[in-house]
């Protein structure tokens, strides 16, 4: 049995389709759906035994109540506001919840793979190592980047570090997010009216460093996120905390520039105010150091940005929710 929290969620549901199309489908998933939510689009479908509401699953884990043989715990559950200032609800939710569903995982020996989040970064003063030194050192902008922080720290004042995969996702984009309101990626927000007007709103810049629109990320498909989390899966000799972009940053121009190409429209880019309570904790630049995951043994390629957009912009296309 695998079983993958946060399953009905983004990344979670496309490592459930990555699973089920391996032949895998002894899995549990662990989330948690309201009505009408549109996360049960995600999980319509795919293969699985098993569905469990997150604070019952916490019980029953508690209490010890699950006998099957658990061959490992994809951990993808939380919270992942960037703007949620509710530090009790990130205390309870990302960090607690980590650490039973850490400790349980460990105890039944199986496999445990969690995500992290490069929002640990911060600033990125301290750079975008993924090498012990650096983690102890991170200060974190908002609370997502510190409950993922904490949980990072857990793991390594616990004497983990070498028996888990964490995974410091940077800025990951691709189907199954439309349920995501606000923190989905821009690609999926400005899709319907790029096709529509044919025009893009991006936050203006308040750095001198940057212009408007040429602040960076590093952009990651969901496939290449999922093929990492497939690759410690089949690797439990490989252990350590590792980032997950592509080494690459882009400015938010580029991408914008490869929405409109996907959609077969001339670039329309307005530059609009920033929420003043974002301006603070606004990351300028992310860009991961991806030499550990390589020297690990991972060495697929990862999608180029234009066609990543493309593939995704053809996959927004046929859903009814665009």
């Amino acid at each position: 049995m695998i079983v993958v929290t946060g399953g009905a969620g983004f990344i979670g549901s496309c490592v459930i389709a990555g699973l089920n199309q391996r032949g895998r489908g002894d899995i549990t998933i662990v989330d948690h759906l309201q009505e009408n939510d549109l996360k049960k689009a995600n999980i319509a479908g795919k293969q699985y035994r098993k569905y469990f509401e997150k604070d019952e699953f916490l019980a029953l884990i508690r209490k010890d109540q699950i006998k099957e043989k658990i061959e490992a715990v994809i951990h993808m559950g939380a919270c992942s506001s960037t703007t949620l200032q509710d530090a009790d609800y990130f205390e309870k939710n990302n960090f607690e919840y980590s650490c039973y569903v850490a400790d349980w995982a460990l105890k039944r020996r199986a496999r445990f793979i969690y995500a992290s989040s490069a929002a640990t970064y911060g600033d990125g003063n301290q750079g975008y190592r993924d090498d012990e030194k650096t983690m102890l050192k991170l200060q974190p902008l908002n609370l997502y980047g510190v409950s993922k922080q904490k949980f990072d720290l857990w793991i390594w004042n616990h004497g983990l570090i070498d028996q888990v995969v964490g995974l410091k996702f940077f800025n990951v984009f691709g189907p199954n997010e439309y349920h995501k309101g606000d923190m989905q990626s821009i690609v999926a927000k400005s899709y319907q009216r790029v096709v529509a007007q044919g025009k893009i709103g991006l936050f203006k810049s308040y750095h001198p460093k940057y212009k408007d629109g040429e602040q960076k990320r590093d952009f990651i498909y969901v496939k290449d996120a999922v093929d990492i989390v497939l690759f410690f899966l089949d690797h439990p000799d490989v252990n350590g905390i590792f980032n997950v972009g592509t080494g690459q940053a882009n400015t938010w121009n580029d991408l914008a520039a490869a929405l409109f190409a996907a959609v077969g429209r001339k670039a329309n880019i307005e530059y609009i105010e920033m929420p003043e309570s974002l301006r603070p904790r606004y990351q300028y630049f992310t860009q991961a150091e991806m030499t550990r995951l390589r020297q690990a043994g991972y060495d697929k390629p990862f999608t180029p940005l234009l066609e990543a957009v493309k593939d995704y912009g053809e996959y927004l296309r046929a859903q009814r929710h665009f």
